[in-house]
């Protein structure tokens, strides 16, 4: 029991150490906000710490000093953003006040400044400025000849960083959803349809499918916020506008035949074919030799198929296409003799039983092929679309 509790002393005291020595390093580096902070949190447990108190206390005027420098530049500045910049030095100037507070102790020897009163103003004018750029932006994008898409989604993150300091407004909610709409790309993937010369068994490509599949794991992980995938049954019934337009077939597909691959081999061996037993210890054999002949088949079927993937843009009828390359390979080995069974070993005798493996249907060879080209389709889509 003295053990563990001993233990347990050394870790606390071990924890402690490292808490002070890394608030300790923060103020020899000049991070004086960050030490404070981290100084305070420690204080909260162990509020009669001398190292921790003398880093707050001197820690503390060094930060303000440092803050409020900056401020004071940027105030007499013209950078369009200088009044985000000055609440954000108010804003680690009040974390610094948020920290102390929480030690009563420690608040009563610092009596820190209160900064909230500065927060809300500056914030105020920082969302409006970002409120106006995201303006700007909107305007430049729809007097663009292309309506440019760059340009709303500009608008869109001005209005993302000014509603953080502008909490519940209403019109910058209207904006945000506003300039996202102009800002998305509308991709429409097409239904997959049949080309005329290839009829693929019971397979059906548009039914649940490449296009469905494809269109699931590009929703899932589109790669870019400002591009949505839609089926154009969604996109019809949601009235969504079409920006891009996806059109998937199958240039060429070729499934493979069977190939064989023979090759034979004869095997020979001694074997008793008559013992006679005139004592228990004399026993007369007469031998003679079997033989048989072992034909191993290797069968194999290729298969290929080409997938053409097509994006077409709605408004200005640009094109741009890819082909997309899919293999199935399969092969499977089988024996069998013709001779006498008694010239087989052991190991002839297991691969002539061996049972054998059917070739797959040509249903399942287009779903592997299908869904090769799904996926490096899927690739490439996601890879040209989300730099749109």
């Amino acid at each position: 029991m003295k053990l563990k509790l001993y233990t347990l002393l050394f870790a606390l005291t071990s924890i402690l150490a490292i808490s002070c020595k890394t608030a300790k390093k923060l103020y020899e580096k000049g991070n004086y906000t960050e030490a404070v902070e981290l100084a305070a949190k420690k204080l909260q447990k162990d509020p009669d710490d001398p190292k921790l108190l003398d880093i707050i206390r001197n820690g503390y005027g060094y930060a303000v000093n440092d803050h409020e420098s900056r401020i004071r530049n940027y105030a007499e500045s013209t950078g369009e953003l200088k009044w985000e910049n000055m609440y954000n030095e108010y804003a680690s100037l009040q974390r610094m006040y948020d920290a102390i507070y929480k030690v009563p102790s420690v608040f009563e020897i610092v009596k820190p400044a209160d900064y909230s009163s500065y927060l809300v103003t500056y914030a105020k004018k920082a969302g409006e400025v970002r409120f106006q750029r995201g303006l700007n932006y909107m305007d430049q994008g729809e007097q663009s000849y292309t309506n440019d898409k760059q340009l709303f989604r500009s608008a869109y993150r001005e209005f993302q960083v000014a509603k953080r300091f502008l909490p519940g407004d209403m019109e910058l909610e209207q904006l945000l959803t506003e300039s996202y709409n102009n800002a998305v790309t509308n991709v429409i993937i097409l239904p997959m349809q049949q080309n005329g010369g290839f009829v693929y068994s019971s397979y059906t490509v548009g039914s649940d499918n490449l296009d469905d599949q494809l269109l699931r794991n590009l929703q899932y992980n589109s790669g870019n916020e400002f591009v949505k995938y839609y089926s154009a049954w969604e996109a019809r019934s949601k009235n969504i506008r079409a920006d891009q337009e996806v059109d998937l077939r199958f240039a060429d597909i070729n499934i493979g035949r069977d190939r064989d691959n023979r090759s034979s081999r004869k095997v020979t061996k001694e074997i008793v074919i008559k013992e006679t037993v005139y004592k228990p210890d004399s026993i007369v054999r007469e031998y003679a030799k079997v033989s048989a002949v072992i034909t191993t088949v290797n069968r194999s079927i290729r298969s290929s198929a080409m997938l053409q993937v097509a994006v077409r843009d709605t408004r200005s009828g640009q094109v741009w296409t890819d082909m997309v390359n899919a293999y199935h390979n399969w092969s499977t080995e089988f024996s069998t003799y013709t001779g006498d069974i008694r010239a087989l070993d052991a190991a002839d005798k297991q691969l002539v039983e061996r049972r054998r493996e059917f070739e797959p249907t040509e249903n399942a060879i287009m779903r592997c092929l299908a869904e090769q080209a799904g996926n490096d389709a899927q690739y490439r889509l996601r890879n040209f679309l989300s730099n749109l």
